[in-house]
């Protein structure tokens, strides 16, 4: 299961029906979880724990240290959850100030960037070259397109969209649909929406969020104030996360 040329840190925690393919390198203080498949040339540098059955292919760079140049050597981890699959050249740094943490189930796929402290939910979708700076957040179920950057400190709400080449310099709500250089707002991801289960009654309900907040000329406060009388929960974590938002929301 591990590739004799494999060059694994007496350190390392390896479990159960791990497999290491040819000339990977192991770091010391790193964990990977039951099932979890790590192709050939991969460098996994600790601290850094990875859950079960993830893939991980050709030279990839997992748990390096981060880029940030403000780094001082604190220990910091990468932490990445179960069932994730991390194409080839993808890089996920740790930490500068805490842990960078990746939940489960996530696609990444060839040249991704995960910079340092970032927090990146389950079931998420970055194409080729997506690229997320330093203390970003992203939620569950969002899509980032190819080529598209998130700028430091920046989140994406659960169940958004980033389109290609987009460049996204402030909050995206949730469940709305970003494009350009740079990134506005363009209508509710509704395809997404449908092909998660979403009601029409609910998405009916977000598209008069929507509107609120971006066709009717209000400020967010006026904005915050009219969605506060919709009753259901998507608009209500609208609501909870644009009053939470330290960047502002795309506009």
């Amino acid at each position: 299961m591990i590739h004799k040329t494999a060059i694994i840190d007496p350190s390392a925690k390896i479990g159960n029906n791990v497999q290491i393919g040819p000339y990977s390198v192991i770091g010391a203080e790193v964990e990977i979880g039951e099932g979890t498949w790590i192709g050939p040339h991969v460098v996994i540098n600790g601290p850094t724990i990875i859950g079960r059955e993830n893939r991980i292919y050709q030279f990839a760079s997992v748990g390096e240290v981060t880029q940030d140049l403000k780094f001082n050597g604190e220990r910091t981890f990468l932490k990445i959850g179960d069932r994730n699959v991390i194409r080839e050249f993808c890089t996920l740094n740790r930490g500068t100030t805490q842990d960078t943490q990746i939940g489960n189930n996530n696609l990444f796929m060839a040249y991704v960037h995960i910079a340092h402290d970032c927090v990146v939910g389950s079931h998420v979708i970055f194409s080729n070259n997506a690229s997320l700076a330093g203390h970003v957040t992203v939620e569950d179920h969002v899509i980032l397109g190819g080529f598209s950057g998130v700028y430091q400190f920046c989140r994406v709400g659960a169940h958004s969209f980033v389109s290609t080449n987009s460049v996204v310099i402030k909050d995206v709500p949730p469940f709305v649909k970003v494009s350009g250089y740079y990134a506005k707002p363009y209508g509710l991801n509704t395809v997404g929406l449908q092909r998660r289960g979403f009601t029409e009654n609910v998405i009916t309900e977000l598209r008069q969020a929507y509107k609120i907040i971006y066709r009717n000329g209000l400020t967010v406060a006026k904005a915050i104030e009219e969605l506060t009388k919709m009753e259901t929960v998507e608009v209500r974590d609208m609501i909870q996360f644009i009053q939470t938002s330290n960047s502002g929301i795309v506009r």
